[in-house]
Formats: C-alpha cells, sequence, structure tokens
C-alpha cells in the first residue's frame, strides 16, 4: 500500500512544497502538481502512480489529470489513498472531485459548500468564499450600489428604497460583507463609499457564481414585466434566424453595447437609482445541416 511506501518524512517534504489541498478547486490541477512535486523528488512515473492507487491501466491518472477522463466515486477514494492524503484533506478532495463532476450548478454549490466548511474548520481561507457571497443574492449588489446615494441613511430606510424585498437586517449583514470584502469603504456614520476592488476567484468558482447570478438577475427580469409598467421599464426581444458567422458578429455588437451602456452610465452625474441590464441572446432551436442540392 502507499501509505507504506510514503513515510511521514517524505509526504512532510512534497507536501510542503506544494499549496495547501484548500486553494485549489479544481482536483486535476491538484493530481498533476502531486505528480510533478513526487516526480522532482524521486523517479516517479505516471505507471507508478496508476499503480499504487490500484489501476490496471497505467496511462489511467494522466489521462484523469489531462481532462479526457473523469474520477469516479469509488477511484476518487484510492487516488486520495495513494496521494497520502489524511484527515480532512481526503474530505476536501473527495468534495473537489464531487464539485468538478457534477453538472447541476445546486450541485456543484453544494459540494462547494462543502469545501468551504471543511476549509473554515481547519482555519483555512477559501478564495472564492467572497465571489460566491457577493453574488449569491441581488442584495450585495444592490446594496453597493444604493448606499453611496444615501449618505447617513439607515438600514431600515435602505431597505424601504428597495424594489424587491430585503429587510434592514438584510441591509445590516449585506454592508457588513461589503466592507469586510473590501468592495464598500465607510467614512463616516452610515456613509460609504465604492472601492474599485474586482470580484476575483478561480476560474471554476467564478464561473459557477456568475452563472448563480445570471439566473437570478434574469428571475427579476422577468418579475419586472408586471411589477412595473412600460414606461418603466424596457423588455424587447426578436427571434432571428442567423448562421455561425452572423451570431459571432451580433455577440461583439451586444458587448460593443454592454460597454456603451456602461460608459453612459459612468457619466450620469448625480445618481439617484440603481438599474439592471440583461442582455440576452440563445437559441431557440439546434442547428439545421443544409444538405447540398445538385
Amino acid at each position: 500500500m502507499y501509505h507504506l511506501l510514503l513515510t511521514a518524512e517524505s509526504r512532510e517534504c512534497i507536501f510542503a512544497n506544494m499549496k495547501p489541498i484548500v486553494e485549489y478547486k479544481d482536483y486535476r490541477a491538484y493530481m498533476a502538481d502531486f505528480y510533478e512535486e513526487r516526480k522532482r523528488t524521486s523517479a516517479f512515473t505516471w505507471r507508478e502512480f496508476a499503480k499504487i492507487a490500484g489501476f490496471t491501466s497505467p496511462s489511467y491518472l494522466k489521462l484523469v489529470c489531462d481532462g479526457k477522463s473523469s474520477l469516479s466515486r469509488v477511484a476518487m477514494n484510492r487516488v486520495a489513498v495513494a496521494m497520502g492524503l489524511v484527515g480532512y484533506e481526503i474530505d476536501y478532495f473527495e468534495a473537489m472531485v464531487n464539485f468538478v463532476n457534477a453538472q447541476k450548478d445546486d450541485v456543484k454549490k453544494a459540494y462547494f459548500d462543502k469545501m468551504m466548511a471543511i476549509s473554515a474548520e481547519n482555519r483555512v481561507r477559501v478564495i472564492d468564499k467572497d465571489a460566491f457571497e457577493y453574488y449569491d443574492s441581488w442584495k450585495n449588489q444592490v446594496v453597493r450600489e444604493l448606499v453611496p446615494m444615501m449618505p447617513g441613511a439607515m438600514p431600515g430606510e435602505i431597505a424601504k428604497v428597495c424594489c424587491q424585498e430585503i429587510s434592514a437586517l438584510e441591509v445590516r449583514k449585506s454592508l457588513a460583507f461589503l466592507e469586510r470584502a473590501g468592495f464598500l469603504k465607510q467614512v463616516g456614520e452610515n456613509v460609504y463609499e465604492q472601492t474599485d476592488k474586482a470580484v476575483v476567484g478561480s476560474k471554476e468558482g467564478l464561473t459557477l457564481a456568475i452563472r448563480m447570478m445570471h439566473r437570478e438577475m434574469g428571475r427579476l427580469g422577468i418579475e419586472s414585466i408586471d411589477q412595473f409598467s412600460p414606461e418603466n421599464r424596457n423588455v424587447t426581444g426578436v427571434t432571428l434566424g442567423v448562421n455561425r458567422e452572423g451570431y459571432d458578429e451580433i455577440v461583439k455588437e451586444l458587448d460593443a453595447c454592454r460597454k456603451k451602456v456602461i460608459s453612459i452610465a459612468a457619466k450620469c452625474g448625480k445618481l439617484d437609482q440603481v438599474c439592471r441590464l440583461n442582455l440576452q441572446f440563445f437559441p431557440l432551436t439546434q442547428r439545421v445541416e443544409n444538405g447540398s442540392e445538385e
């Protein structure tokens, strides 16, 4: 067994030169780094790695790290043991495998929450936590934009201005998070300024967080049809046929439009309202393969 081959001294040597496992969000990257570090310190091969983990295929783990295969629920425990992981490291690795392999966002979120919980229990910071919390609800984004317009306002007053339901306690919690995470800076009693801090995190974490945010903002867009009169909201759309070239050109135009809207907003003087712009352009059918005619 691998734990007999990997002594406590050699384990300490390998992991001392690697990032803590809780700083990883992709198990493939962690396995690849482990392999490279083990190879640097000994004559280690993919064949040996696979054999120690109990796999008959000498290239299986390399295929996994190259993204050409995935670890199964059975395989992930064997790989964790083969890498010498112990205690919470095994739990984190298994949650990370399930996070990456999951197809549904709600399942991904559940495993990501488990990763954060394991990290918190061991007093290690997960870099994606702020990104998830910021995008977790419309509340943080709206509060961040709204409070600089209302210097001196109490949380209850801020809550009353929001079109969506939010309590004074939720505003207070949002303010505490935004200030702690560096998205707002308090410059006086109940007076805040926005900072230039960007939302940062791993590619995997940010992609999931932003997808969840788009889903919630899309829901609010649907509700706005009945919530506001036409003069107070703009909901339009068009259904049309395109080819790949036309699709790409339209996407570029939409991106240019979004940047132009941001530029217009940046030139506004005294701000008095927070709005949301959703740009949605998506397929309604599969692509049709047109046969050539003689």
